[in-house]
């Protein structure tokens, strides 16, 4: 089965599963998801506010940006990351990303010591975690990408086994850190948009947005690269130059979401593949943008119902990952790859 019909295929099974809405266009839908994305924005911002606006702008307003910058950099990376593996079942946090992130965040801390990291510059600390990563990314993944790996079984073997390999040396390390400092270390390695690092909103907003120009200038290229390395290249298409140019992207991009809240495994695949069902068009112009709407949406709003509905009884992270882990499961037992 060639690319071309993979893709087709895709297609198909995103518009039947859209149901009463196939007749709708993709950029009606992505319209739809913008005004319920901006009612949540909305709600978020003002219900219950008995104080003053210039608090709730600080402090939801911090919030809120961060839940909107992690939406961008996961459905960025997640949609992205499909394109160059030809599978919708791998995210870079199940290729081990996050735990290779934060293996760095423990090596810092067990070299130099929790209370000198505090004394980093976040800017300047988050600036060379971001370069140690892609360094080390490129490293580990460049064979996936080069044309020699083709089996998804394999790829997940080499996925679990690298997030299994750093998550041991890290929790070596945390054994042989201060008792002291575990705790406070211990902190960085769950998701929590309650506890955002605010400090390190700017860098990651100029990040993004040199990211998103660069990404622009070479956008035409992702649905060709989708349709597989012989056709791209055929087509014209450095593969190589250009799938290493989005994996520096990747790296950076979860670099960003998990510096802001911390590792969120599942919330990826769970955006992305609402995305391609709801939108039921295949191209990167509609699934990159669907992908981050849903991704504000399941923030934002997620956050809302917790917040004001169920009285923060429970975390965010914990059902974004049991939701995300149950359509992991589902789809890699369906065995829907593409």
């Amino acid at each position: 089965m060639d690319a071309l019909t993979q893709a087709s295929r895709s297609g198909r099974a995103g518009r039947a599963w859209s149901g009463r809405l196939t007749g709708i266009s993709p950029g009606v839908k992505l319209g739809l998801l913008a005004l319920l994305a901006l009612v949540c924005v909305l709600m978020f911002m003002t219900i219950q506010v008995k104080t003053d606006w210039a608090f709730v702008l600080q402090y939801r307003g911090s919030k809120l940006a961060a839940m909107v910058l992690v939406a961008y950099a996961v459905g960025v990376s997640t949609v992205l990351f499909h394109s160059i593996t030809h599978n919708r079942i791998l995210t870079p946090a199940i290729m081990g990303f996050d735990a290779l992130y934060l293996l760095i965040q423990t090596s810092l801390a067990y070299v130099f010591g929790m209370q000198a990291v505090s004394t980093f510059s976040p800017t300047w600390k988050f600036a060379g975690e971001t370069a140690v990563m892609v360094l080390m990314a490129f490293v580990l993944f460049r064979a996936l990408f080069s044309g020699a790996v083709r089996s998804l079984h394999l790829m997940l073997l080499v996925g679990v086994v690298l997030g299994v390999l750093f998550r041991a040396l890290t929790g070596l390390m945390l054994r042989l850190i201060d008792p002291s400092e575990f705790g406070s270390l211990q902190d960085r390695f769950f998701a929590s948009f309650n506890v955002v690092a605010v400090d390190l909103l700017l860098a990651s907003s100029v990040a993004l947005v040199l990211l998103s120009l660069f990404l622009w200038r070479i956008r035409h290229s992702f649905d060709v690269i989708a349709l597989g390395r012989d056709m791209a290249i055929s087509l014209g298409v450095d593969y190589q130059k250009r799938v290493m140019q989005i994996l520096f992207c990747i790296a950076v991009l979860v670099s960003i979401s998990t510096a802001l809240v911390g590792p969120v495994t599942f919330l990826g695949l769970l955006v992305t593949n609402l995305a391609y069902q709801f939108i039921g068009n295949m191209r990167h112009r509609y699934t990159l943008a669907a992908s981050v709407l849903l991704g504000v949406v399941a923030l934002v709003g997620g956050q809302l119902i917790l917040e004001y509905v169920l009285g923060y009884n429970s975390a965010l992270s914990m059902v974004i990952e049991f939701i995300g882990g149950m359509v992991f499961l589902l789809l890699l037992l369906s065995g829907k790859k593409h």
